[in-house]
């Protein structure tokens, strides 16, 4: 295995897969709408290609002469829109003698549906996998630290030393960094025993909103305090930093969220609380624990 198809190549999940595959001697290509995304890589490693998810000839295209397909798919609010791209996806990749398909979910995902558009979605796309005759490895991937540096969430922590997040206060989370996801994927593609396999992945450690705050607090050598926010509300509250309203559809990515969180929430146990042994030892990552990962950003800007 040597040439690996990467969809959902830029932004924060891709652009760390594509560092893991060149750092274990792959060769990429980045499937991408922009194509000029991926200048900065040499393009003998990273051949940058134009995709269209909704048009299966330009996947076919994109398909020929590769080994695997690792792939981070954007949340779309439309199962059936989810279940083309998996099907588009599969069927090009199936047609083309493509060997292997890794798919990282960027969320926890139930075992049966639950009536959350984008979390339904998810499972559609597994299910292509499952039926297209390709070994596959599913990244069933929990909360990511990197969440919190987003535009959303950081500010509060810089501004106001405090870690706000739709979580309830008893609410169990396995945090895992992105960089630990694309080890993840990387070590599936390349473990040949990996057939037919849905893998959880988080962090090393589960830990309640109190928690993350005292990591916080240590790592940074101030007091952060947790506030646990209404998920509604952090909807609203993000939805008004990028559209300026506090006002969003149900179908979009502010209700998905919302509905994500809510539904986290009532759940018990916690979803998002699992026991990382088996993945570590049967994928030989070393995990990054949260502390560690805070001391690696930096928490005095905006």
């Amino acid at each position: 295995m040597n040439k690996i198809l990467v969809y959902g190549a830029t932004g924060d999940q891709g652009l760390p897969l594509i560092d893991e595959l060149l750092k274990n001697g792959y060769k990429v290509r980045a499937a991408s709408r922009n194509p000029d995304d991926f200048k900065a890589y040499d393009p003998s490693d990273v051949e940058p290609v134009k995709a269209d998810l909704f048009d299966i000839d330009s996947l076919r295209i994109v398909s020929k002469d590769i080994d695997a397909i690792a792939m981070n798919l954007p949340f779309v609010f439309d199962k059936n829109i989810a279940q083309q791209w998996g099907e588009n996806i599969t069927k090009a990749g199936a047609d083309a003698g493509i060997k292997k398909i890794v798919f990282n979910t960027s969320c926890y995902v139930a075992p049966t549906d639950n009536g959350l558009a984008a979390h339904d979605g998810r499972r559609a796309i597994e299910r292509a996998m499952e039926e297209s005759g390709m070994d596959y490895a599913v990244i069933r991937s929990m909360v990511f630290m990197d969440n919190l540096t987003r535009f959303w969430s950081k500010p509060s922590i810089t501004n106001s030393d405090t870690f706000a997040y739709p979580c309830s206060p008893d609410l169990k989370i396995s945090w895992v960094c992105l960089n630990d996801v694309a080890k993840f994927m990387v070590a599936s593609l390349s473990n040949s025993s990996l057939k037919a396999d849905k893998i959880y992945v988080g962090g090393p450690e589960i830990l309640l909103g109190e928690e993350v705050a005292e990591r916080f607090s240590r790592a940074l050598n101030r007091e952060i305090k947790f506030k646990s926010l209404d998920p509604k509300n952090f909807a609203g509250a993000m939805s008004k930093l990028v559209t300026g309203s506090e006002d969003y559809e149900d179908v979009s990515i502010y209700g998905g969220m919302a509905a994500f969180y809510t539904w986290y929430n009532d759940q018990d146990p916690s979803p998002l609380a699992i026991d990382m042994a088996p993945a570590y030892k049967l994928l030989n990552v070393n995990p990054t624990y949260f502390e560690d990962w805070i001391k690696e950003h930096d928490w005095n800007r905006v």
